[in-house]
């Protein structure tokens, strides 16, 4: 019983299927069109987690992807291992829907490579908030708003929207501007 309690709720320590080797869950496109919609200044755009494209070309239709990079070479964008990169970002802004295994690590290193007042945009579980570990980082680092998908927008494990249809994992795009003090605003989108 307990087992399948995290099941359900999306712990990734309790799944029932083995999760993907490269932790990829390619995001409905949806998600991209919702974040511009509630933060049209978002520019210069580095999908740095690309799969298959499924946001990037979102972005890109909307005339504001930078770049794309991703570690496996999914026939999108360039091949990239964004953990190692250690050039600076200038002028753009950092938005993905990182592997969870390694989520923290990508808001941490998206925040050094941005300039102050630059964005960082993750697509992330619900349940990232939780933790005391993370804890820390939303002490340092708040979120300037967290846009909580009040509809379930799904993640295909290797993108394959067809079998993974829907979903019982409630997501949000946790929005950070380098150098943000505030408290952290939570709002609902779609």
């Amino acid at each position: 019983m307990k087992e399948s309690i995290f099941i359900n709720i999306g712990a990734s320590n309790h799944s029932k299927n083995e999760r993907q080797s490269e932790d990829y869950y390619a995001t409905e496109p949806i998600a991209g069109y919702l974040l511009l919609e509630v933060e049209p200044e978002l520019n210069n755009i580095w999908e740095c987690a690309c799969g298959e494209g499924h946001l990037a070309r979102v972005f890109d239709e909307a005339g504001k992807l930078g770049k794309a990079t991703d570690l496996i070479d999914r026939r999108y964008g360039a091949v990239e291992d964004f953990l190692l990169n250690t050039e600076p970002y200038p002028n753009g802004d950092i938005v993905t829907n990182p592997p969870y295994c390694v989520a923290q690590q990508f808001v941490e290193h998206a925040l050094s490579k941005v300039d102050e007042g630059r964005y960082v945009c993750m697509f992330l579980k619900v349940l990232f908030l939780e933790t005391q570990k993370r804890q820390k980082l939303f002490t340092q680092y708040p979120p300037k708003v967290i846009y909580i998908s009040s509809s379930r927008i799904n993640c295909a494990k290797n993108g394959d929207f067809k079998t993974y249809n829907s979903s019982a994992i409630a997501y949000a795009w946790y929005v950070w501007i380098k150098g943000y003090k505030g408290e952290t605003v939570v709002r609902w989108i779609n």
